[in-house]
């Protein structure tokens, strides 16, 4: 977990995650000082709330400013804080910020940030929470598009330089059971990798209406899920953390992808611009085919895991089959809370002073993911490197709850959709 993943394939990333194993939330608390440490929320949904809630049982620690883009989701946050951890929540009105430059006086006031806002912002937010010399929680993904992805490259050699600690939130990276299954395939018990199959295949999320007297701004970004600037799409979003999970295992991304993806179920004008369903073929350097499926249709299979082939079996999180079937080993350590653990984590290292930077991997998964989405869009192969490389941005050229968000209805209500053979991704 403390070595790097530059931004090509090629260097192979070697995680160490058994460092991640489970730890009290105490144990840790008082170690090198008994000062608790101050720490920033930045994004009041349910993620920011929920990584607010494992960092403060995480011990000596204090949150002392809230940012979101909209102050009610702020205010409801602080209150919800206020009432389960009393005075470790100290954030009074004038620490509680909101529009799209409150993340700065928030992250000014703290030791530690949590970054959980809408994926599109993280970029910028990393990048100030480092220029500060913050440690940073940082949620994933990390980035919507290849330049934000190649920021946040950038911001993580600085935090490296700084001697700064990052956590990010690919849990499966700090759950137990997927730390031993890795360990068994690396023991040589089934062979080597040959190909996966990963999923998540789901209902969908919500939806919020249009309000009388909302901007096209405000609309979108109280609807983010559905714009590609603030989300990525459910591929790059949800489907993350099973991509990240065979990066993980294979020790690197994958060197291209192909892949088709479109809209059957997701056609009204109150769902954005997104795909509903993408599948993906990744090939890795040594040959290697990961299928990658993300589906969101009510009604439909749901399936959230990941199978990875080898040689002389398969294995699933938790458990591994022979060529025949066989179970030939199954998980029967202590199971832990990975989204505990992570916290945890982070701050041993800060108290105890040691390296760690997830950026890297993060990073990395996260553009395979925004990979996943240019070919399904798009119906080309493209290969990392290049999508990396793209120069192309989703991001709106100002900020600003009247300015213009990028995407916008025809006169029927419906936003654009892309069409693959003729959509252009680079």
């Amino acid at each position: 977990m403390t070595e790097n993943m530059q931004p090509n394939r090629r260097k192979l990333l070697k995680t160490g995650s058994a460092l991640a194993a489970t730890l009290p939330f105490s144990s840790f608390a008082q170690a090198g000082g008994s000062d608790e440490i101050k720490v920033a929320v930045i994004g009041a949904g349910g993620r920011g709330r929920g990584a607010a809630t494992q960092t403060l049982n995480a011990g000596g620690t204090k949150i002392v400013a809230v940012a979101d883009a909209f102050r009610d989701n702020a205010e409801r946050a602080v209150a919800g804080l206020k009432e389960r951890f009393k005075e470790r929540v100290d954030v009074p009105a004038e620490r509680i910020f909101d529009g799209f430059d409150g993340y700065r006086a928030a992250i000014d006031a703290a030791e530690v940030v949590i970054l959980a806002t809408t994926p599109g912002f993280r970029p910028a937010h990393f990048e100030y929470a480092v220029e500060q010399g913050k440690h940073v929680f940082m949620e994933k993904p990390v980035a919507v598009d290849a330049p934000g992805i190649r920021r946040v490259l950038a911001a993580a050699k600085k935090a490296d330089e700084k001697n700064l600690k990052v956590v990010c939130g690919l849990q499966r990276r700090y759950q137990n059971s997927y730390i031993e299954t890795l360990e068994q395939i690396k023991s040589g018990v089934i062979g080597e990798i040959t190909s996966a199959q990963v999923y998540w295949n789901g209902g969908g999320v919500w939806v919020r209406e249009r309000a009388e007297g909302m901007t096209e701004m405000e609309y979108q970004m109280r609807n983010w899920y559905y714009f590609n600037w603030l989300c990525g799409d459910h591929i790059v979003e949800q489907h993350v953390h099973n991509l990240d999970v065979m990066n993980w295992f294979k020790g690197g991304p994958p060197m291209k992808a192909q892949g088709m993806g479109g809209r059957q179920v997701r056609i009204g004008p109150e769902t954005g611009e997104i795909f509903d369903h993408h599948y993906v073929e990744y090939t890795y350097a040594d040959g290697t085919v990961m299928n990658s499926q993300c589906r969101h249709q009510r009604g439909a299979m749901n399936r959230v895991t990941e199978v990875v082939g080898a040689q002389n079996g398969r294995a699933m999180p938790g458990r591994i089959l022979d060529r025949g079937g066989k179970t030939i080993w199954r998980f029967k350590g202590e199971k832990n809370d990975p989204y505990q653990t992570e916290h945890d984590v982070l701050y041993k290292h800060i108290r105890e002073d040691k390296p760690i930077n997830n950026a890297y991997y993060t990073a990395a998964s996260t553009m395979t993911a925004i990979l996943g989405r240019m070919v399904t869009y798009s119906g080309k192969e493209i290969k990392y490197d290049d999508a990396l490389a793209n120069g192309l941005s989703t991001m709106p050229k100002t900020l600003g709850w009247d300015a213009d968000p990028g995407p916008k209805p025809g006169p029927d209500g419906l936003y654009p959709a892309p069409i693959p053979g003729k959509h252009q991704v680079m």
